[in-house]
């Protein structure tokens, strides 16, 4: 039998684990910043072009390589960040493995100009798939300057599956956020097609938070400070106003490492069970600090799932902590009295030192033969024999209203019908309408009812005719964070057929003028906000998808709320604008609308 094993070229080899590396555009940014942290840096500038499909480039003012080293960190397994596997469990660098320089020069096009701080020279080494092209001295600035260019350009089924530009630069912005969050004492800049999208100043963990995601986000904010033997906690928490259902900022980082932690993650959930929704989240920027042999970073490509030696310690330890944050914040009310108008001078009454006379009680003069129902003033009206001819038009069958359309249809499915529907409606615990038809109970959801009423108006409007705006009196001042704004963007058109008006001021600032009638009430940061989280949440970016995610995000919000009341006509004219609609017994998401609780189970309880 014929050898059929062999051995894969290095070009290949190094083209598949770049697979798991490099997934795309943002994955080089997060190695390239990572390793610039590594080495040192004080300032780093980030460059983009076409959200890296054309260039990503990254630099420093580290300690630069030299001209040996440029060369060999651009072979697999090659660091300088550990020498045997003990170091592993002492790590105190981001990258360890040597496989981010070699995968990004696999699948792309790379120049490198260092220089060290202890050399005259640097050098220039460019790289294009794996295979070194050249390398000559180069006058360069201390530091490194990475070049990294068409990205994928010889892997054409992975640049392929790339999604659109504003998407990848919201992941790009993303990683960019995460390093620059956990270094607050390094200068940061960013770059767009050269264009400056934000510039970072070395400031405190606070100041960084702002200057990331609003002042507003930095203002809702509790601090957490803990020491420990097993961790050191420090960071912020939102308080209970600051949650919301969607786009909660929410950030673990250990030893300046950013992580996803599910078992954590629920530690802080708990800490504010009972202060807000179990649907909704509060923001938090947690940075922990622990010894480097307790925990194993290297059990994923991307190094942000981590296992814990102490983990159920460390857990109630996060509860604590957070506990504790939100009983000093709620210890010390604050109450602030309105002094607008208040009297300057007001006597004050000493009985000791008085000599006014006593006060007399006060009289009061009745007139008891009064009697209000005698030579009364009020003129009585006789209510005339035939009333009738009062109203001529009582019977007349051009009043009366004709079934709806659609009604018709939804009854024969439901077994429900117009004339054996009662006209009573109950309410039951203000998410529920119930009312009795022929066979049984119905129960219908008020919110899922409501969304789905919205959602279809939603949808017409994207495809049809663009919705009426409500005008605001004054602009609103709305701020997003640089990950959101390019998805703003990227769907600005479809939020104006919707009914927003809105203009952009740059900086992600935008001044909102008007917002789609029917939502009034509702802030338009936060319906915007919801619409982007919807979108991110979905994978698909097609026009059918994008539209249903945004009718989707516009009709939970301004869909009539869980615990609101209702009178019984409000529940009437929802019930039977439900039963218009196409599809009246699920919700757009596919939960359950209307629901039928039959006659014979009612019969069976009570026997």
């Amino acid at each position: 039998m014929a050898d059929i094993i062999h051995l894969l070229p290095d070009s290949v080899a190094n083209q598949i684990a770049a697979g798991e590396v490099i997934q795309r555009p943002s994955s080089v940014i997060k190695e390239l910043l990572e390793n610039s942290v590594d080495a040192g840096a004080r300032r780093i500038d980030v460059s983009v072009v076409d959200a890296g499909r054309t260039s990503i480039q990254v630099i420093d003012d580290g300690k630069g390589m030299s001209e040996t080293d440029a060369r060999l960190a651009f072979e697999r397994h090659a660091t300088s960040k550990i020498t045997q596997a003990e170091d592993l469990f002492s790590l105190t660098t981001m990258g360890f493995r040597g496989e981010a320089l070699p995968s990004i020069a696999a699948v792309a096009q790379v120049v490198l100009r260092t220089h060290a701080a202890d050399s005259e020279l640097g050098t220039c080494l460019t790289i294009e798939g794996g295979r070194v092209v050249s390398q000559e001295i180069d006058n360069c600035p201390v530091g490194s300057n990475f070049m990294v260019q068409n990205l994928f350009y010889n892997v054409p089924a992975r640049r392929k599956f790339l999604k659109s530009n504003q998407t990848e630069l919201s992941n790009i912005i993303q990683e960019f956020e995460r390093v620059a969050l956990v270094n607050p004492h390094l200068h940061f800049t960013f770059t767009h097609n050269d264009h400056l999208m934000t510039t970072l100043l070395p400031e405190s963990h606070k100041q960084r938070i702002g200057a990331l995601f609003g002042k507003k986000v930095g203002e809702q904010l509790l601090s957490v400070d803990v020491d420990t033997s097993l961790c050191s906690l420090h960071g912020y928490v939102g308080k209970p106003e600051a949650a919301r259902k969607k786009g909660a900022r929410q950030f673990f980082f250990i030893n300046g490492r950013y992580m996803r932690h599910p078992y954590f993650h629920k530690a802080v959930q708990e800490a504010f069970e009972g202060l807000i929704p179990p649907t909704e989240q509060v923001p938090y920027f947690l940075f922990m600090q622990v010894e480097p042999a307790t925990i194993d970073v290297n059990i994923h490509p991307t190094k942000t799932e981590i296992k814990f030696e102490n983990e159920l310690a460390i857990w109630q330890i996060i509860l604590a902590a957070v506990k504790e944050s939100l009983g000093r914040f709620n210890a010390v009310p604050t109450i602030d009295f309105d002094v607008e108008g208040k009297p300057q001078d007001i006597p004050v009454y000493n009985p000791a030192s008085s000599k006014a006379s006593p006060v007399s009680a006060p009289r009061i003069n009745v007139d008891e033969g009064y009697n209000p129902f005698r030579n009364s003033s009020v003129q009585r009206r006789e209510v005339p024999r035939d009333w009738q001819m009062l109203y001529p038009d009582e019977h007349d069958d051009s009043l009366v209203v004709p079934p709806s359309q659609g009604s018709d249809t939804f009854d024969e499915q439901m077994g429900i019908s117009d004339i054996e529907r009662s006209a009573q409606h109950y309410q039951y615990r203000g998410q529920y309408i119930v009312t009795e038809v022929r066979s049984g109970l119905m129960i219908v959801d008020q919110h899922r009812a409501h969304t789905r009423i919205l959602y279809n108006k939603y949808r017409n409007f994207l495809s049809g005719q663009p919705a009426p705006s409500q005008g605001l009196l004054f602009p609103e001042l709305v701020q997003f964070s640089m990950s959101d704004a390019p998805l703003l963007e990227e769907i600005q058109d479809e939020l104006r057929t919707l009914g927003f008006e809105f203009s952009s001021l740059g900086g992600g600032s935008y001044s909102v003028q008007g917002i789609p009638a029917g939502v009034e009430g509702i802030e338009p940061r936060q319906l915007l906000t919801d619409i982007i989280e919807t979108l991110k949440e979905g994978g698909q970016k097609m026009e059918d998808e994008l539209h249903h995610r945004m009718a989707l995000a516009m009709a939970q919000d301004a869909a009539i709320p869980v615990g609101n009341v209702l009178t019984q006509q409000e529940m009437e004219n929802l019930v039977d604008e439900l039963f218009q609609q196409s599809e009246p017994n699920y919700a757009p998401d596919g939960k359950t609308i209307v629901t039928i609780l039959p006659h014979e189970t009612l019969e069976k309880l009570f026997r």
